[in-house]
């Protein structure tokens, strides 16, 4: 790649100089006012048109094939928004692949986190691309979601922490875009399914993370396909210009999601959508005569090509194009950054007897397809092409060599399983889910739904638009959508058993996007990992854990239910559905219910100790912050690294609140026998609740108990009252 590719990031835009944000504006607002209505227009969506456009994007490979831009303007040096997908690594050839989303939310770092995003927008830079549409910061409200992989877990908190910290990496390079614009978290239905929320379940849940990542300066949000509160949230004004633009004051751009995220041009535009993507459709056909009729005032126009142009003017600033050489791309150093990652998102759920790490081991079985199986996660909008993908049987080998016998069986036949199990010193099985089973979702009827009101195709497209509305074209997406099931397979279980009545001395370890319940094993097996889907260094990685050269210290970032009965109601092909308060640990703590493996959670091959919680002031005021700190100390004879989690509930409030809720976390890494001091701050400003009546936040003054322990329902947690005056 030539130097002059490298720079098509932000073309004449580009500058070494370091602008300040009153030179950012000016700059922006100069270009704008150099634009006609048609350029201006031009801006606000995708370059391509609809067929040969979407005859790109169903190629086999075509959405990771490219850029998808919106708004360049060759004449004035504006290369326009190039657009190219995520969440867990570039999508496009060769860029590395990371652990998902919610595997890197299972470690609880931040800091891996910003680091992560600051290689993602590295290598985008390289390849020529100024926008990363991977900040998925969706709440999972059920484990059932298709998508659930995509995004960080189940808490506000502790999503916004994540999402932060991977906008803030990606953005020293470029753009980024936290999605999907509201309450999307179910994948069947998002196409047609309205979601009605009152207005604290909305604020208080939904949507403290995207405000987080608002603050921390993300150049783009990208609204949902679904409806909320009986509007589509591509056009809806209350949340697009009353929250994210008004309430939150965010000055970046809003884009659609990809081709059915927009209905009608004029309400969209009206609601402060800014770009349709990706390609021209309802507002290159629609938006100059609703302008040029006066139904669409001018100032829209023009406030949505200087948001367009000022995050652009933003990004091409105080960097040096050389920085960003190609071999960047899936570099060395990337590459251990992705096994640094899967390392610490491993999750150890169980290990009866210390059976892990391995040791005195000379024959291990593994067994099961997914051993041997490279499985990244999602076919759909966010799977990448890595070069390669360590399997966890080639990660053992490698590390392994040959000190032990290494054995694979693919369990299709039991009884053989069960053979080999009996005749080894210890047995391994990896079981889970794949892209087929979990994933994105594209319903076969939505083209003949939407497409038929644009305009027909040329000669060249014909036979290709005639196959998608009859909904015979095969659009490359695998079609895995939301879970049919909470559990694993029937095979997978019954390997699982077989494997461990013939072996007591059994690990099984899983892959999947979320939650499992695992009931119906759980108690044969000595060992259990969550392995997530682990990255293309997820082999090496396993292998670390498992034979000690790490010391796993992943927590779940989302609650291992014990019954699919103690989850919120979840129907996959809903077109109505009511989200409220109440999901995950918050609403199994309310309601009694026992979690199988709790939020928070996750074994270490060490014991780590609390004590000494102390808060700096027990009084506070509404703009003061809580400043708690506890001496944590590694009591074993291995280093390792803990997570720890600061709680806070409520005592007497006048509104319901649950039991407790996250406020803040740190990682720390300890040597044997060390003890550190861990600080932790939460502004009272983050105790509030909100009120519907006054459409503002309320901290209330009264008691509330700080709670610090390893997870949401640590028994040993050490507690601390406090109150607002």
């Amino acid at each position: 790649m030539s130097a002059m590719q490298t720079d098509a990031a932000f073309a004449g835009l580009q500058t070494t100089e370091t602008l300040t944000p009153s030179q950012i504006e000016a700059r922006a607002k100069a270009l704008r006012d150099q634009l006609s209505l048609d350029e201006k227009i031009s801006l606000m969506h995708g370059q391509l048109s609809l067929w040969p456009g979407l005859a790109a994007m169903t190629a086999p490979g075509g959405y990771s094939s490219q850029f998808w831009v919106a708004g360049e303007v060759a004449r004035l040096g504006v290369p326009g928004i190039r657009f190219t997908d995520g969440p867990r690594g570039v999508i496009l050839d060769g860029g590395t692949t990371f652990p998902v989303s919610m595997a890197r939310g299972a470690a609880w770092d931040p800091a891996l986190e910003e680091r992560i995003g600051d290689a993602i927008g590295r290598e985008i830079r390289a390849l020529g691309g100024n926008y990363f549409g991977g900040v998925c910061i969706n709440l999972l409200r059920h484990p059932a979601w298709g998508r659930a992989q995509e995004t960080y877990g189940e808490d506000p908190c502790h999503l916004g922490s994540m999402g932060a910290a991977l906008t803030r990496g990606v953005q020293r390079h470029v753009m980024a875009c936290a999605k999907h614009f509201a309450l999307n978290s179910m994948e069947n239905a998002r196409f047609k399914v309205d979601v009605t929320i009152d207005p604290r379940a909305l604020h208080e849940v939904y949507l403290p993370h995207f405000k987080r990542v608002v603050d921390d300066g993300v150049a783009s949000v990208m609204s949902a396909y679904n409806s909320v509160n009986g509007e589509w949230c591509g056009q809806n004004r209350e949340l697009l210009t009353g929250v994210l633009k008004t309430r939150w004051g965010f000055q970046g751009f809003v884009v659609t999601d990809f081709i059915f995220g927009m209905r009608d041009a004029g309400k969209a535009a009206l609601a402060g959508q800014d770009v349709e993507m990706p390609f021209g459709l309802l507002v290159s056909r629609d938006l100059k005569g609703l302008v040029e009729r006066g139904e669409v005032p001018l100032e829209r126009v023009d406030d949505a090509a200087l948001r367009i142009l000022r995050e652009q003017v933003r990004f091409g600033q105080g960097r040096n194009p050389c920085d960003y050489a190609p071999e960047i791309v899936g570099c060395e150093a990337h590459r251990r950054l992705a096994r640094e990652a899967a390392q610490k998102s491993i999750v150890l759920l169980k290990n009866d007897g210390g059976l892990l790490p391995l040791r005195n081991v000379r024959r291990l079985a593994v067994f099961g397809r997914l051993a041997d199986t490279p499985n990244t996660g999602d076919g759909g909008s966010s799977n990448t092409r890595p070069a390669y993908v360590v399997t966890p049987l080639e990660g053992l080998r490698a590390a392994l060599g040959d000190r032990i016998e290494l054995a694979h069986d693919d369990g299709a036949d039991l009884e053989r399983a069960a053979a080999s199990a009996r005749g080894a010193d210890a047995a391994l099985v990896v079981v889970g889910y794949t892209h087929a089973d979990e994933g994105e979702y594209i319903p076969s009827d939505i083209f003949a739904d939407f497409l038929p009101s644009f305009p027909s195709p040329d000669a060249e497209h014909a036979a290709f638009a005639q196959g998608i509305l009859g909904g015979a074209m095969d659009t490359g997406m695998p079609l895995g959508g939301d879970r049919e099931r909470l559990s694993l397979s029937p095979r997978d279980e019954a390997l699982i058993r077989a494997v461990c009545s013939a072996n007591p001395r059994t690990i099984v370890a899983v892959m999947a996007g979320s939650a499992v319940i695992m009931e119906a094993w759980a108690n044969r097996a000595q060992a259990i990992l969550m392995l997530w889907y682990p990255g293309q260094e997820g082999g090496h990685a396993f292998a670390d854990v498992i034979t000690g050269e790490v010391n796993p210290s992943g927590k779940l970032p989302c609650t291992f239910p014990a019954r699919q009965e103690d989850l919120p109601f979840f129907d996959r092909s809903a077109t109505k559905i009511a989200y409220d308060l109440w999901h995950g640990y918050r609403k199994l703590e309310r309601d009694g219910a026992a979690p199988a493996f709790p939020f928070g959670f996750g074994l270490s091959y060490t014991t780590f100790s609390y004590a000494g919680l102390k808060l700096a002031r027990d009084e506070l005021r509404a703009s003061d912050a809580l400043e708690a700190t506890v001496e944590v100390t590694n009591a074993g004879a291995t280093p390792g690294e803990e997570v720890v989690q600061l709680y806070v509930a409520t005592e007497g409030s006048k509104v319901e609140r649950a039991p407790k809720e996250l406020k803040a976390f740190a990682r720390v890494a300890l040597s044997p026998g060390e003890t550190r001091t861990v600080r932790l701050s939460v502004p009272a400003a983050d105790l509030a609740y909100f009120d519907a009546a006054t459409s503002g936040w309320v901290v209330e003054p009264i008691n509330y108990a700080a709670i610090l322990g390893r997870h949401a329902a640590d028994p040993d947690a050490l507690r601390a009252r406090f109150r607002v005056i």
